[in-house]
């Protein structure tokens, strides 16, 4: 049955939020000890205001060895010491709040570190003890348990077990899950110990003033309770895949019965708590299969759900079109917004990926956050397309999150030196995943090389070098470079204007129109977006409209008559109309 969506005006405020994605370790460090902090984020808070946001999305910042970057969690209840700590993080709530920005968190249910205090009392009981069951240790194979359990491999490289204690010791013949590296042990959620943790998690961020959570990587939770061996995977199936088509360890049934159970726990604590609209939005890449973002985002599940169908489609006008059908679909059928976005922590940056010389080429498509095609690059075009598929991204229906460094028009870092890159994907699969370090480099505030380009600040004048290496040529990318028109700040400023006065506006809706050959069209109402995705201008004259260039990617070709319409749409370009 059809669910209307409700009027935009009592729509909660997560339905139509712009959110600001912060990672926390490269966004700003005010000690000078080159590593991002809740400080850093503070003294840029009005930065971030500017691109009229309605909420910071705080990448997990809890103490963590830091093996996974803070993905691998070994206190649920606490701030990470090179961050900050709790009374630092309560400063940051009330400063965002002072600018009515709400403040999400980053919740990690799927595993935690190895140097949790659970899975430390875990090795310590030995087999058999409720402490190991909390995780999903079994008994190896062959002779002493020296095999793994199954054949399962880690979505990072290698297999998804690791022996519990050293080969030598026959005494414990077990081995522990991690469906991502060895230093992240998987959480059993069919145990009451986590059920009651996490839900004891919720709670206590919720106290902290937080209004949300993204939840990360949820596509593993819950598992085939025989965890039998994985089906043969196909030669097309790369090292970095064999994970994400486990039908034993994804998207499971299991999985939704964690959900439905955190569902309630947040219904719960707001009925308590009636000024409040609390939410969380699930990260999965169902990219192409939008089954399964309707499942988890029926009414008893997840308020949200990330689309990440539009960050990796090619430039292309029907796999374009084909992402933006697949949810809007939903929309109109359940009436449940989307999360969009165009960059993230774990992708290469947008102005990169649509650089690629092989990026019209829709056969070029991997689906694969984490796979690329390592073609040439082309930086120029890549930016040009990124400014269109933005305009097009800040039309549509639903929450639209932002990436740091998206708005100053930062591109991927490829020539990180070996010894200098720091993600596990790159290590456990000795290179051949590339990895995640080249989105993840420290930002660029200020041309100054001496303070790592304004990343790093500190009263003693005493400044350490990053913790990943910046481009030499970082700060033509400097905010304090892009306080003028027709840069790729002023554009997210003025999409951002647009976006408030002429799309949420709107109802909750919109539909994929046919305007041409090379045009991607999207009608919200009176308000049309228009993508031109060729490498030539194209004629506007056949749409009839009232206004032209609400907002613009690039400028329009006009006429000699300075009282006509513009007659041709710029290549890789976006511009917004309101109809007649």
């Amino acid at each position: 049955m059809t669910a209307p969506p409700p009027p935009h005006n009592a729509r909660p405020w997560w339905q139509d939020a712009l959110v600001y994605q912060v990672y926390v370790r490269s966004f700003a460090d005010s000690n000078g000890d080159g590593v991002g902090d809740l400080d850093g984020i503070c003294a840029h808070l009005d930065h971030i205001a500017s691109l009229g946001v309605d909420a910071i999305w705080l990448n997990p910042c809890y103490p963590s060895p830091q093996k996974d970057h803070g993905y691998d969690v070994a206190d649920y209840f606490d701030i990470h010491d090179e961050y900050g700590d709790l009374e630092t993080f309560d400063a940051l709530v009330a400063e965002s709040r002072a600018r009515g920005i709400h403040v999400l968190m980053d919740v990690v249910p799927n595993h935690c570190s190895s140097q949790h205090q659970w899975f430390l009392d875990a090795l310590a009981a030995g087999p058999g003890s409720p402490e190991r069951d909390r995780f999903y240790f079994r008994d190896g194979k062959g002779p002493h348990g020296t095999e793994p359990p199954n054949n399962w491999q880690a979505a990072f490289g290698g297999s998804a077990w690791t022996r519990a204690t050293a080969d030598t010791d026959l005494d414990d013949i077990q081995w522990y899950l991690g469906t991502f590296t060895p230093h992240q042990p998987d959480f059993d959620h069919t145990n009451t110990d986590v059920q009651e943790m996490f839900a004891d998690v919720l709670r206590f961020w919720f106290d902290c003033g937080v209004e949300g959570f993204r939840v990360d990587a949820i596509a593993p939770v819950g598992k085939d309770p025989m965890l039998p061996d994985q089906p043969p995977v196909g030669p097309d199936i790369g090292v970095l895949d064999i994970t994400w088509v486990n039908p034993y360890t994804v998207f499971r049934e299991e999985g939704h019965v964690v959900w439905r159970r955190w569902r309630t726990e947040i219904d719960g604590y707001a009925a308590e708590h009636p000024d409040r609209e609390l939410m969380m939005v699930g990260e999965a890449y169902a990219v192409r299969r939008p089954e399964l973002t309707r499942a988890f985002t029926r009414p008893d599940e997840f308020h949200q759900m990330f689309a990440f169908d539009l960050m990796l489609s090619p430039w292309h006008k029907e796999s374009i079109e084909l992402a933006l059908d697949d949810i809007l679909g939903i929309v109109d059928d359940t009436g449940v917004a989307p999360a969009w976005t165009l960059n993230n922590h774990d992708t290469q940056r947008i102005v990169s990926r649509l650089g690629r010389s092989d990026v019209v080429d829709p056969d070029s498509w991997t689906g694969n956050n984490l796979s690329t095609t390592g073609t040439e690059v082309d930086l120029e075009l890549g930016s040009k397309r990124s400014r269109a598929l933005i305009a097009l991204a800040f039309a549509l229906p639903g929450s639209l999150y932002l990436y740091q460094g998206e708005e100053l028009g930062l591109p991927e870092v490829f020539d990180i030196p070996a010894d200098r890159r720091e993600d596990p994907v790159f290590h456990l699969t000795h290179g051949e995943g590339i990895g995640r370090d080249g989105c993840r480099i420290p930002l660029p505030w200020t041309a100054d090389p001496t303070t790592s380009f304004g990343f790093s600040s500190d009263d003693t004048g005493t400044v350490s070098e990053p913790w990943l290496p910046q481009p030499a040529d970082w700060g033509r990318f400097a905010a304090s470079a892009q306080q003028h028109p027709g840069t790729m700040l002023d554009l997210y400023r003025r999409l951002s204007i647009a976006r408030r006065d002429h799309a949420v506006t709107q109802e909750l809706r919109a539909d994929v129109i046919e305007l041409g050959d090379g045009l991607v069209a999207l009608r919200r109402g009176a308000l049309v977006a228009v993508l031109n995705v060729t490498a030539a201008g194209i004629d506007l004259t056949t749409i009839e409209h009232d206004d032209v260039d609400i907002v613009s990617s690039a400028r329009l070709v006009l006429t000699t008559d300075a009282t006509s319409s513009p007659t041709s749409l710029a290549a890789d370009s976006t511009s917004w109309f309101v109809l007649s």
